[in-house]
């Protein structure tokens, strides 16, 4: 677990612990993994309820442990941290959290030792109750998230680039400069090949060392926009060389 937690800082993610125990024993087991910090703050479940939004709002960044806490406090916490805009997932094993298993982003159950109803109210069912599967999972999310943008990227660039040589080609040479077959070679065989090795890149280690996207961060991103567009130039340079000015290239 303290590797985990370690992983999950390097990945800018932030560890709350939230426990039905005593506050001593949830400081003590919060420091010896890493959750707790100098600077953090652990409040009791009663103390938490009787506090003012406005209030909580204050000390939530640095809200790292909540003991003797009731499955409403759960549920208040994860609520005041997305109305805060940020992403929240949850982990939990009794019947108790599957108010807040429900409310989260993403909700992890445990599938060994946690309740039926634990596992219905949640999105993900961690089968071998460990922590830095947790930690695996969000390798792996971090990682289809950026393999459909490079598919994107890639599939956006060629097809960009085969739109304008095409309607440009038709309008100054009277047809269309890629026949039909030649679309379907490009679409079938390197498309799909090119595709197919974007789609299936496996997660490494490497893509916990950013913080995370964020909900407000679009799939095309201005990065992407960047890339493709300047992509598209390249190609238009050459390919309008090549249709317009070959005698004097080769």
């Amino acid at each position: 677990v303290i590797h985990a937690i370690n992983q999950c800082k390097t990945a800018q993610v932030i560890v709350r612990m939230v426990t039905g125990d005593y506050i001593n024993t949830a400081r003590a087991i919060a420091r010896q993994c890493g959750i707790l910090s100098d600077d953090g703050i652990a409040l009791m479940g009663e103390e938490f309820s009787s506090r003012s939004k406005v209030d909580l709002v204050e000390i939530l960044p640095r809200l790292q442990v909540m003991a003797r806490s009731s499955p409403r406090d759960k549920y208040r916490l994860v609520s005041l941290l997305m109305e805060a805009g940020e992403v929240v997932a949850v982990t939990g094993d009794g019947s108790n959290d599957s108010a807040a298993l429900k409310k989260a982003n993403i909700g992890l159950s445990m599938g060994l030792c946690g309740t039926e109803l634990a596992k219905m109210a949640s999105d993900i069912v961690i089968l071998d109750d460990n922590f830095n599967s947790i930690v695996s999972a969000l390798k792996w999310g971090r990682c289809i998230y950026d393999n459909v943008r490079g598919f994107l990227q890639f599939q956006l660039t060629v097809n960009f680039s085969a739109m304008i040589i095409a309607f440009v080609g038709s309008i100054a040479l009277k047809e269309s400069p890629l026949k039909t077959i030649q679309l379907l070679w490009v679409n079938l065989i390197m498309d799909s090949l090119g595709a197919l090795a974007l789609a299936t890149r496996s997660p490494t280690d490497a893509l916990l060392l950013r913080p995370p996207y964020g909900e407000s961060d679009g799939l095309i991103s201005n990065i992407l926009i960047r890339n493709i567009a300047g992509q598209v130039v390249y190609q238009m340079i050459f390919l309008f060389i090549i249709l317009f000015a070959p005698a004097k290239v080769f």
